[in-house]
């Protein structure tokens, strides 16, 4: 995995919305299903990756960021690590590089996807 790339300039986003997903609900997003968007969840909030319809190639199945579909990422983004044992959503094993590293890509998916809701328990 690279780099976090720079923050999207210009991108039109639709208002956040809060519609709350348990990490099982938020696996039906996962690609497998072309008739649903595919969400990724960043430190619990949900992003909807097909608001830039390029993107959906990027995270379908069997595509390098489908390790991330239909999940919260979050500890793996920290790591930049594209293994799917640690795409979870607990990250507190992180250190401070790394917590820098996920707050980063956290800003870019802000930045380039709409918010559709938040991961609860």
């Amino acid at each position: 995995m690279s780099k976090v790339p720079p923050a999207p300039a210009n991108v039109n986003l639709a208002e956040p919305k809060d519609t709350s997903f348990t990490l099982d609900e938020l696996k039906q997003y996962d690609g497998s299903d072309a008739t649903k968007p595919i969400y990724v969840a960043v430190k619990g909030t949900v992003f909807d990756v097909t608001t830039d319809p390029t993107k959906r190639d990027t995270y379908r199945p069997g595509a390098s960021y489908h390790v991330f579909a239909g999940k919260d990422a979050s500890k793996a983004l920290g790591l930049s690590s594209l293994q799917p044992e640690d795409a979870i959503a607990d990250y507190s094993s992180l250190d401070t590089a790394q917590l820098k590293v996920l707050d980063d890509w956290y800003e870019y998916y802000k930045g380039k996807y709409n918010i559709v809701g938040k991961v609860v328990s």
